[in-house]
């Protein structure tokens, strides 16, 4: 299978002004995915989307493609990852002149994923009947824990599950969230059925401490914090 790894990295950032581009252990965040992705020996093309030019220069001079610039229209804050992945795969199958059979989506902001995260990822896709691979984690608050509030201030569980809440943690039924760092999908769920994930979707299980998005500079403080103890 031939693999493309779209990482998005607009230069608009409104948490983290430049977040792609801050500082991260001595280089600019954006490197640790384009890293992880050239490692990981399941990624045939690695490519940065992005309109800012600074980003791509610093795409390129890490191992990354950067061949294009994403329209302006693709790159406000509301804008979904569908589109953004559909118009780099587009780009990079004109240029190449092939076809790729799977498209993976990496999100810069989750710098502590694993190359060997991404390549089981794609792994999973060697079964013909999977069509997509999502990273997970375990959640650290349950959702038979969560309430919310009703009639302005009645308290009611979150899923209603009766009294089973009040059992102790560890019988309670295993839980995950997505990672946030590797999207992985056969090309045809990403161009053709319009969504990053397919049905049936397998999950690849990894660490929590791997699995930190940055969205603010609180978060930005604890993956340095966390990078450093590596």
């Amino acid at each position: 299978m031939t693999a493309i790894a779209v990482i998005p990295a607009r230069g608009g950032s409104k948490g983290i002004p430049r977040k792609n581009l801050a500082d991260l252990g001595g280089k600019p965040l954006i490197a640790h995915m384009i890293g992880h992705a050239l490692a990981c020996g399941a990624i045939d093309d690695v490519v940065v989307s992005t309109e800012d030019e600074e980003i791509a220069a610093v795409a390129r001079a890490h191992g990354a493609k950067a061949p294009f610039l994403r329209p302006v229209e693709l790159a406000t804050d509301l804008v979904p990852s569908l589109p953004v992945v559909q118009h780099a795969v587009s780009q990079m199958e004109t240029r190449g002149g092939g076809r790729y059979d799977v498209v993976v989506l990496l999100q810069a902001t989750a710098p502590l994923c694993r190359p060997a995260d991404i390549a089981a990822c794609v792994g999973k896709l060697a079964d013909a009947t999977t069509m997509s691979a999502v990273a997970v984690a375990p959640v650290s608050t349950h959702p038979f824990r969560m309430k919310r509030i009703v009639d302005g201030d009645r308290l009611i569980n979150y899923i209603d599950q009766g009294f089973e809440d009040m059992r102790p943690r560890q019988v309670l039924p295993p839980v995950y969230r997505r990672a946030g760092s590797v999207y992985a999908s056969r090309r045809a769920v990403v161009m053709e059925e319009n969504t990053l994930v397919g049905d049936p979707c397998r999950a690849v299980i990894v660490p929590a401490d791997t699995a930190v998005d940055i969205d603010g500079p609180l978060d930005l403080e604890l993956v340095r914090l966390l990078l450093a103890r590596r």
